[in-house]
Parts: structure tokens; sequence; C-alpha cells
């Protein structure tokens, strides 16, 4: 039995914010450099009533809608969020009641960046022990609540937004051909919020110290990526059979993009077509390769047959990359 992706959806709140927006908020955020450095123009942030579950639930409905599916035909509702509504409860139980999906059984996963891509994985396992089985996982971060605005090398990168895709049987021929799934736990101070949880509880004393900020490592998280992300790569290709100039889109976590170039070409990807939106959107954390995905799905860029590379980086450290062979997918 094959499965694979029977529809996409995403969501991106209505405020842009350009380079030169973000100078009110960050004074040492230079409009060029940020361009320059990162390759990001501008991104969207969450208004005051939003939620993850809110963003999520907006793209949930147009994956759905993609699908030709109700909510109601959804078995399992999967949430990737580092920036949930709450600690308590799931963010995904939030989302069930938005949409409507009561049949559903849910729960969050929180992989950071690499959350979708673990995400579809698990979806794909949990279709293949229930061949009728729908999957629906969506991937939903607002990281300006979280970013301190002092910190001009990490505030400029994140916005908002929310992507998802439903997962079920797909054609034979077609779907998931494989995955690869790491983590690096010893690197895991590299990407962190350390205030909030049960090692430093939320106080007057973590406010005032900023622990409850994301915060990064940025040299250390491109050196990771350089040196954990391609040989992920290399490893899935190898192990699915499928040769590096045989991937026709390569759709990776929008982090950087000058740093992914440097990916593309370590990988040995030139060939395949790098889809990005971290141009408009910026780094949307869990969020951006699914938005990238759908991006590229209705504008009609992945046609049927075709070799697509997910790849999704970050905080863990993890990396998680998926091949699928696309199919079945209504633009």
């Amino acid at each position: 039995m094959s499965v694979g992706i029977l529809g996409t959806g995403s969501y991106l709140p209505a405020e842009v914010v350009t380079n030169n927006d973000l100078v009110r908020l960050v004074p040492d955020a230079d409009p060029e450099w940020v361009s320059r450095k990162t390759m990001i123009q501008a991104r969207r942030f969450a208004a005051p009533h939003e939620a993850a579950s809110d963003l999520a639930a907006e793209a949930a409905r147009e994956a759905l809608d993609n699908a030709g599916l109700e909510a109601v035909d959804i078995d399992y509702l999967i949430v990737s969020t580092s920036t949930g509504d709450s600690p308590q409860p799931p963010t995904s139980t939030l989302v069930q009641d938005l949409i409507g999906a009561n049949r559903a059984a849910c729960f969050d996963i929180n992989v950071v960046c690499a959350g979708f891509v673990f995400g579809v994985a698990l979806a794909n396992s949990l279709v293949s022990m229930n061949p009728t089985a729908k999957v629906l996982v969506i991937a939903s971060d607002i990281y300006s609540r979280i970013l301190d605005f002092g910190d001009r090398r990490t505030a400029v990168l994140f916005g908002d937004g929310a992507g998802a895709a439903v997962v079920g049987k797909v054609a034979d021929g077609y779907g998931f051909l494989d995955a690869e799934l790491v983590s690096r736990g010893e690197a895991s101070q590299l990407i962190h919020v350390p205030g909030g949880g049960s090692r430093l509880p939320a106080s007057a004393d973590t406010v005032a110290n900023g622990d409850h900020y994301f915060k990064m490592n940025g040299r250390g998280v491109r050196e990771f990526v350089n040196s954990g992300v391609p040989p992920a790569l290399e490893a899935l290709l190898k192990r699915a059979g499928v040769a590096v100039e045989d991937v026709t889109h390569f759709v990776p976590h929008q982090a950087n993009g000058v740093m992914l170039a440097e990916l593309v070409e370590q990988a040995g990807l030139t060939e395949a077509t790098t889809h990005l939106t971290l141009d408009r959107y910026g780094n949307v954390g869990s969020a951006s390769v699914p938005v990238t995905l759908d991006e590229a799905n209705r504008k009609g860029a992945l046609k049927e047959g075709d070799i697509v590379l997910m790849a999704g980086f970050g905080g863990g450290m993890s990396v998680g990359a998926s091949l699928v062979r696309w199919g079945g997918v209504r633009h």
C-alpha cells in the first residue's frame, strides 16, 4: 500500500512587517544588512487575538478543502509547534474543536523546525497500520511572541504562520518513499527557550532575565546545518535508491537564504528546483516546510511523478527529511 499527501494548506497572518518596518522594533537592524545576510525582505506577525491554534485551524481548513475532505473524515490530528497556546492542553485538541474534527485522536509534537517532517513520518506509520485512516498534520508557530527584539541576529529572522497536509492512501507508485529522522541532543543548547518549564519555572526573575525569550547560537546552528544535513539527505537518497540528480523539487526549512544556497551546493541539489518563501515570510519555524510546499502545490509546480525532497532542521538539534513521489494532489 502507498501512503502520500492528499492535500495541502497554509495560513499567513495579515500583518506584513518589512525590513524597514522592523527597524521600529529592532533599532540595530539595518534593512540592507538583513536582506544581504538572510535574503529575507518581510515576514508576517500574528494579530493580538491570534494564537497558534487559530493559525493552525485556518491552514487545516485549506488543506481539507484541497483534499476534498471534511474535518469529520480525519482520524488523527497532529500539531507540530514549539509555541503552543499554553503548556496544557495540547494545542491539537484546541484545533480539533475549532474545525470540528470530533472523530480525531489528537496529539502535539515539538521537534521545533523539523517538526512537520517528523509529523508526516508519523502519519505515514499511522496510515500503514490502518489503510482507511486520514491524518491531518499541521505545523503552526508564532515566534513573534518569544523574540528578544534586542537581539538583532535572531529577531530579524522569524515570522508567524501555519501549514498543513492531509496524509492518506494514494495510488500505487506514488507517495512517501522513505524518511530520515535524526536527533543530536548533545547540541540541544544551540536553540532553546530557558524559562517556563520544569527546569526553570516562570517567575518574576525569569521574566526580568529574559529567560522566556528564544535564544539561538547562530554560528553553531550554521555549523550544524553544514555538517549534519547533507549526510542525512545523502543517507535518505541512498536508502530509497534515488539519485540526487533525479530529485525534481527541494522544499527546505526556510531558515536563511544564504545558508540554504550553501546547503543546495553541498548536498548536490543544484539540478532540483529549490522552493523559497523566506523572502516574504521569513522563518516560520516548523510551518516553513508545509507553507512552502503548499505554495508550490497551488502554483501547479509539482507535477505527477515528480520526486519531492522535504527537509527540516532545527532545535533539538534535529533533522527530518522525507522523499515523496508526487501524485493525486489537487492544485
